[in-house]
């Protein structure tokens, strides 16, 4: 299985910002997307998790086989550490957390309420989720904020033990993972302005 976008177009608010973007990711490889603020990382993204329709272009990938995570950490407050993964784990049909709970050092929080958690310790809680669902494609936007340097590393780690596994990775980010992984500048891609002629203004005036 690969992900594979062809001449891909995406739109905010009804605004096209990508147009004719392209590229292959195949099994045991990484993406690092890279662009400045405000360009549509994050709507390429979402288009490519399925949460928006493309304006134009091709998507090859399932959607089954595809796990995201963006800003939103997507727990649940009044359930504990544990509870939190193993309601995910539910969702996706596994049952295995342990796994995730050592990747990212969750074993001594497995009983504290999430919604007491810190902002770190919420965002290592919403990347553990990743673990449980075994979707091949992961997907994620900034995954590393509010990650300290050690939080980072883990999540480094969790990255590359996920394409050792035959997995794929496509990240959005600005830090440097100390990944092996080919980036992408989305500059080129920005869609070209609209231009409104002179008969249009005219209503305007």
């Amino acid at each position: 299985m690969q992900l594979s976008v062809d001449n891909l177009s995406v739109a905010r608010g009804g605004i096209a910002v990508l147009e004719g973007v392209s590229f292959r990711v195949t099994p045991g490889e990484a993406l690092i997307l890279r662009g400045p603020n405000g360009i549509g990382k994050t709507t390429l993204l979402r288009a490519l998790a399925g949460l928006q329709t493309a304006l134009s272009g091709d998507i090859n990938a399932p959607s089954e086989s595809i796990a995201y995570a963006a800003h939103s950490d997507g727990i649940k407050h009044v359930l504990s550490v544990r509870e939190n993964l193993e309601f995910w784990a539910d969702v996706f049909g596994t049952t295995d957390i342990s796994p995730a709970m050592s990747a990212f050092e969750l074993e001594p929080l497995a009983s504290r309420s999430a919604g007491a958690l810190s902002a770190g310790q919420k965002r290592r809680l919403g990347l553990a989720r990743l673990l449980v669902t075994a979707r091949p494609i992961w997907i994620l936007d900034e995954p590393t904020v509010s990650l300290d340097t050690h939080a980072v590393a883990m999540f480094a780690n969790a990255i590359r033990s996920h394409l050792a596994t035959g997995g794929i990775a496509l990240i959005a980010t600005h830090i440097d993972l100390g990944l092996e992984a080919d980036i992408l500048d989305i500059a080129p891609f920005k869609a070209k302005p609209v231009n409104i002629q002179n008969d249009e203004m005219e209503g305007f005036l």
